[in-house]
């Protein structure tokens, strides 16, 4: 199975805004299982978003990688990919 190509970021920590290095990008709210809809979000010309289903704000960052967030711990990583 191929690995995600389009980063993924929660707001678990309940920050009021995550600063990402992607302008596309899933939202996914909070961890499984009490995560939202996975959505994608797209900022377009824009440098920031919020998402529609938790009301999280996403500000882009180009200094960021494109799968890093700030705070750090705001990327998903699907461990559960690796176990399959």
């Amino acid at each position: 199975m191929a690995g995600k190509s389009v980063p993924h970021f929660h707001n678990e920590p309940g920050v009021p805004a995550i600063s990402v290095g992607a302008k596309e990008f899933m939202c996914i709210g909070a961890l499984p299982p009490f995560d939202h809809p996975h959505v994608f979000l797209d900022m377009g010309a824009d440098n920031e978003i919020i998402c529609q289903y938790c009301s999280t704000l996403y500000r882009y960052q180009p200094s960021l990688g494109a799968g890093a967030a700030d705070p750090a711990e705001c990327v998903w990583h699907d461990d559960s990919a690796k176990a399959a």
